[in-house]
């Protein structure tokens, strides 16, 4: 009985060992299999990895060359629109030979009107080149430029109502003003000894009693001198004239007026010379143009927008 026991006891534990090293092998092979499993996913993700690194590398590279393409797409677009300016401007009537000659012979003839009126102020000179733009203008045909016509012959029509250049003016009525002065009535120191009575004329060469308030030079050898300096102050009236010099111009006359109280006595004659003198001080020396230039800008503008 008790054999029969002890060796149920030895096949029990026999079985409870074989299931124990079952169990730990069952443990191992899932262990195993487990680790297998994470190199195996360690190796995928690497090789994901892999890939991912070689697709950046491949959108690097497919950036760099869309940019290169972008690039050259700009590029020949910028070409394109070149030529296509090129053949507008090819095809535009302004560059054809005849025509666009014309043109810069109108744009020089407006250049020199505008400075001989503004430098010179030649209104002849300026009037003849306005007047053969105007018929270089009219030579062309395109619509384009009729405003420029219009514009071209307001401007021809207030240089012709300029008149007579002011400098011009002012210089011949100078010069009549100087012609002038010879007219005018004074009294020698002669005269007024000889209009004494008889008295006064034996002692005035021992005692000469003067007027203190008295500016009008009467000695032969002074009016010569005050008259001579007078020219003088004429002659850099006409400089300033000539380089139109207002401020010189108007100086200038002041002192003449001055020389005239000086040399003059007081008459109607003296009077009127003076308000002669005020009239050429008053008297402009530039021209007023206030569309001087405005035919040549619309050109300019013109030629430039096509």
């Amino acid at each position: 009985m008790w054999l029969v026991i002890l060796l149920l006891l030895g096949f029990a534990g026999w079985r409870g060992w074989q299931w124990l090293e079952a169990r730990d092998a069952s443990k191992q092979a899932e262990l195993s299999g487990t680790a297998q499993q994470l190199a195996a996913l360690e190796s995928r993700i690497d090789a994901l990895r892999r890939d991912q690194r070689t697709q950046a590398q491949r959108l690097q590279t497919a950036d760099a060359t869309n940019r290169v393409l972008r690039d050259e797409l700009l590029g020949i677009g910028q070409r394109a629109a070149l030529l296509e300016d090129s053949v507008s401007r090819l095809a535009d009537p302004d560059h054809t030979g005849v025509q666009a000659l014309r043109l810069d012979e109108v744009e020089l003839l407006l250049t020199t009107a505008a400075q001989r009126l503004q430098w010179a102020s030649d209104l002849d000179g300026a009037r003849r080149a306005y007047a053969l733009a105007a018929g270089l203008l009219d030579g062309i045909n395109d619509p384009a430029y009729l405003n420029l016509r219009q514009t071209l012959a307001q401007e021809r029509a207030a240089v012709d109502a300029l008149g007579v250049d002011p400098r011009s003016a002012a210089i011949g009525k100078l010069e009549a003003f100087s012609a002038a002065l010879d007219a005018l009535p004074h009294t020698s120191r002669t005269d007024q000894r000889r209009a004494l009575p008889w008295w006064r004329r034996a002692f005035s060469r021992v005692v000469d009693v003067r007027p203190t308030d008295r500016g009008v030079i009467v000695e032969s050898a002074d009016r010569s001198t005050g008259i001579a300096a007078l020219q003088i102050e004429l002659t850099l009236a006409r400089a300033a004239l000539e380089r139109r010099d207002a401020a010189g111009y108007r100086t200038a006359l002041r002192r003449v007026d001055a020389w005239l109280t000086r040399l003059w006595p007081d008459s109607p004659q003296q009077r009127s010379h003076r308000a002669a003198l005020r009239a050429l001080q008053a008297m402009p020396l530039t021209l007023h143009l206030p569309a001087l230039g405005s035919s040549l800008q619309q050109l300019r503008a013109l030629r430039g927008a096509r």
